[in-house]
């Protein structure tokens, strides 16, 4: 965090505002320490500090010159994972309410979306796609990008009458030409397990491998038959639904969350 050792903490959140009087310092630098909740430590040494607290720190001190623009490289990268989440919230509040435009640097496509008003996604160095994070998660370009950006079932396929045919039934291919072969990408969230008994006759059927609970979601996996073959998948569904393993189970699928690309850009 690049925190100087012989400073202390308002003395580092001070340093950028050299131009200001030492009284008009004192405030800002308060003021900012307040922003990221370490104002109680303002007489602290920075190896006291725990490695979050750091991070504030390094972050009031960044806010407190009042920058325009503020660049972010991997900000949380070095932080364990409930911590990140907590200092990632943290910092996008302070962010919104200082009114800074930030340029964020990170390999993590959820952090990403959780921070961007915009966003880009960069491969082999050139900007695959730009916009939203959500027209970029339900509207991905490339495969590249939907894989990116979260878990997806692949399935090949072929185009007939503008359809593709998938386990789950067939999925629209808009734009692809008829006999064209396909990769089907499909969200496990797309995925809909209901009981046989519930389930229409329509539904395709699936054979339960493993189901663990995640915490807000459950991920099953799934063996399903594909012209003979045996596919394997994985569906993400809300709550704490855990069929059996060897359990037959209906599936569905929301085919606003299945993408068909060109077998060429899925290579």
């Amino acid at each position: 965090f690049a925190l100087f050792p012989h400073l202390s903490v308002i003395e580092h959140v001070a340093f950028g505002l050299r131009a200001a009087r030492p009284d008009e310092r004192r405030e800002r630098a308060l003021e900012m320490l307040g922003r990221v909740g370490m104002e109680r430590f303002a007489d602290a040494m920075p190896h006291t500090l725990s490695g979050g607290q750091q991070q504030r720190v390094a972050l009031a001190r960044a806010l407190a010159p009042r920058p325009k623009v503020l660049l972010l490289d991997e900000p949380f990268s070095g932080l364990d994972a409930r911590l990140r989440d907590r200092v990632r919230d943290d910092t996008l509040h302070v962010l919104q309410a200082e009114g800074i435009a930030v340029l964020m640097v990170t390999h993590d496509a959820e952090e990403a979306m959780f921070m961007a008003d915009r966003m880009a996604i960069l491969h082999r160095g050139v900007i695959a796609q730009a916009g939203p994070p959500a027209e970029i998660y339900l509207h991905p370009a490339s495969p590249f990008v939907a894989s990116f950006l979260g878990e997806v079932n692949r399935l090949p396929g072929q185009v007939r009458l503008g359809m593709v045919a998938t386990p789950f039934g067939p999925v629209p291919a808009m734009g692809r030409a008829e006999g064209e072969r396909v990769e089907v990408l499909i969200r496990p969230e797309a995925i809909r397990l209901l009981p046989v008994a519930e389930g229409e006759a329509c539904h395709a059927r699936a054979r339960v491998e493993a189901a663990r609970l995640l915490g807000r979601t459950s991920m099953v996996h799934l063996s399903v038959q594909d012209g003979g073959a045996e596919v394997h998948v994985h569906a993400r569904i809300p709550g704490e639904y855990l069929p059996a393993r060897d359990a037959v189970v209906a599936v569905a699928l929301d085919p606003t969350r299945a993408y068909v690309f060109a077998e060429s850009e899925a290579a």
